[in-house]
């Protein structure tokens, strides 16, 4: 079994409980399968008028294991007919019919006890195969997803986990019952007739190597199949997010061979799938009735030479045979389904196993208060060969405000994804209070901040909450008090709801300024010493970025803050600003300092028209 399949049945461990009942019904179940078919067995023989079936004196047993069986079919053969001189053979045929109905109908009791027992089991392991994905996603560097596709993981966090639980776990049933019932059938075969078993099993061998061929071959499409999806997946979430900029540019026809091109290829492999996973049971039935054929003939003809068995066991063996070959069938199929799902279980487990770069170190220490400097040190940072950041130097004292700017590509955005720890420096590093910030508690560190981006990210969720976030019991007083400050009481208490009023899916039911200031009022709630601005007024008309300025100009004051901006006008007043040039510093200084350099600052201002 190979280590995918091994570690999602794995998951099974918590509900060991329900799985070993689930045996234990699946035991019962396959005895009262044999008990049924053997209550027929000294019925026939009266019918038959076999000798067997007419014994008038009591057996005795002989004490040898060998002759355990004879001495149980004599007697059964013996009680039946001391019942049968009795009552009569009406009797006999009423009562076993009755006894047999009665076998049936624990059987399947006994069959839906089992898989019951299995629904907690294959319930929670999709539960908590979801949950372990979710904590990973959470658990991950923001780096990872620059190189994946959100439609990728929506599909392993959906599909392929029911996949799992469809493919591997839904198949438990059949792996837990098949061996069972073969075991019990095939020994009852043997004590029956240990010559024509020999006979029968030959063909199994043959049987099991084309299933398993089918198995691989099935592997290999659905791997195709999932990839593909992922596909499709992604094209419908781009395309909700860019409905748009499709409808304005007339896009729809070109979207929709993008999309038509990837859905009939999903088709092919998934037909490739379906075809193969059908083709499974017909060829294990067609080996069963070769099989049956020739047992049928090797039997019959042994009897017909008067070496083989009676009617009535003769009978009881096809009749056992045969009940053999539906968990054979189900068995090779399940199989055949586990192959189909390791390929999902491997696609979960590239997640679950990715390498979590961002992390404490052994020893992290904590940080409670932020009280001198933040330093960058001959940092370094870029993505494979290509460099963004080189032997930058630069301290910004507690109470600061430091404003980078410069053209886009220049690395402002990644000196703040590295400060906030998104991402690690190559080489360097970067101190705060003189302690190298991979030295300290991660979830610790990031206490000391806050952060506005350029997107109002923002949880279909009221807006009290958006702005309470993390806090897992939120203040009223506090959630006022930061609205207040980030200027966004004035349209909160104009909604029918107020701050209990929901925001809509990315705040969809609020205005691009309504939005960033819910975003400031989140910064401010949680009250941290450091802020980082990353172009949080760029998208904003004159208006609005005058209402979130003033909110940033409240929030900024007696904090440290890291101003990322595109609109230099926003910047006049920091304490110190930097531009950045190809990922180094090129000038420094307050902003009538750099005008008077009349260099690349003053260059940026004139474009912007501002003086």
């Amino acid at each position: 079994m190979s280590s995918y399949k091994k570690r999602a049945l794995s998951y099974i461990k918590p509900y060991k409980t329900s799985f070993a009942t689930a045996i234990f019904f699946n035991i019962l179940y396959a005895i009262f399968n044999v008990v049924a078919l053997a209550f027929m067995m000294p019925i026939l023989g009266i019918l038959f008028g076999e000798e067997k079936g007419k014994i008038i004196s009591k057996p005795e047993f002989s004490g040898k294991i060998m002759d355990l069986k004879d001495f149980a079919s004599n007697y059964s053969g013996y009680y039946i007919s001391q019942l049968a001189n009795a009552e009569g053979p009406i009797y006999i045929l009423a009562i076993s019919c009755v006894l047999f109905i009665v076998a049936f109908l624990f059987r399947n009791i006994f069959s839906y006890l089992s898989e019951t027992c299995l629904v907690d089991l294959r319930s929670g392991v999709t539960r908590d195969l979801r949950i372990d994905l979710h904590n990973k996603i959470l658990e991950l560097p923001i780096s990872y997803f620059t190189e994946k596709r959100k439609g990728d993981m929506i599909t392993r966090i959906s599909n392929d986990v029911n996949e799992v639980e469809s493919n591997i776990l839904n198949s438990i049933v059949e792996i837990i019952r098949g061996p069972i019932m073969i075991i019990v059938f095939v020994t009852v075969l043997f004590i029956t007739s240990t010559e024509l078993t020999l006979f029968a099993i030959l063909v199994f061998p043959i049987m099991g190597t084309i299933i398993s061929l089918i198995g691989k071959s099935l592997k290999r499409a659905a791997q195709h199949a999932q990839t593909e999806l992922s596909n499709i997946i992604t094209y419908v979430d781009e395309t909700l997010a860019a409905l748009k900029i499709i409808k304005i540019f007339n896009a729809e026809d070109q979207i929709k061979g993008r999309f038509d091109v990837s859905i009939n290829r999903y088709r092919s492999y998934l037909q490739k799938v379906m075809k193969k996973r059908a083709l499974a049971s017909p060829t294990s039935e067609f080996l069963g009735a070769v099989t049956i054929g020739l047992i049928v003939f090797f039997g019959g003809k042994l009897s017909l030479e008067g070496n083989g068995l009676s009617g009535s066991e003769f009978i009881f063996y096809i009749g056992t045979f045969y009940t053999l070959l539906d968990p054979i069938k189900k068995f090779s199929k399940a199989l055949s389904d586990i192959q189909k799902g390791e390929v999902s279980a491997q696609r979960v487990f590239e997640i679950l196993d990715a390498n979590v770069s961002i992390k404490d170190n052994e020893n992290a220490k904590k940080l409670d208060s932020f009280e001198d400097k933040i330093e960058f040190k001959n940092v370094s940072f870029g993505y494979g060969d290509e460099t963004i950041i080189e032997n930058f130097n630069l301290t910004i004292n507690k109470g600061e405000t430091v404003a980078l700017v410069g053209q886009s590509g220049s690395g402002k955005s990644t000196l703040a994804n590295l400060l906030t720890r998104f991402w690690d420096v190559k080489s360097g590093e970067i101190l705060i209070d003189g302690i190298n910030i991979k030295d300290i508690n991660l979830k610790n560190y990031r206490d000391l901040f806050g952060l506005v981006t350029q997107d109002s990210i923002l949880f279909n969720d009221s807006i009290a909450n958006n702005i309470a976030l993390g806090d897992p019991k939120p203040s009223e007083e506090g959630i006022v008090k930061a609205a207040k400050i980030s200027n966004a009481e004035e349209f909160i208490v104009k909604q029918p709801a107020q701050y209990n009023e929901g925001v809509g899916e990315g705040g969809s039911k609020l205005s691009g300024g309504q939005k960033q200031r819910l975003s400031i009022a989140r910064a401010v709630y949680k009250n941290p010493p450091i802020m980082v601005l990353d172009e949080a007024t760029s998208a904003l008309d004159t208006k609005s970025e005058k209402l979130v300025q003033n909110a940033l100009n409240n929030m900024m004051q007696n904090r440290t803050s890291l101003v990322i901006a595109h609109r230099l006008s926003t910047i006049q007043n920091a304490n110190k600003i930097v531009v950045m040039e190809a990922g180094k510093i090129i000038e420094q200084g307050s902003h009538n300092e750099l005008i008077d350099k009349n260099g690349a600052y003053a260059n940026l201002v004139s474009m912007q028209n501002f003086s």
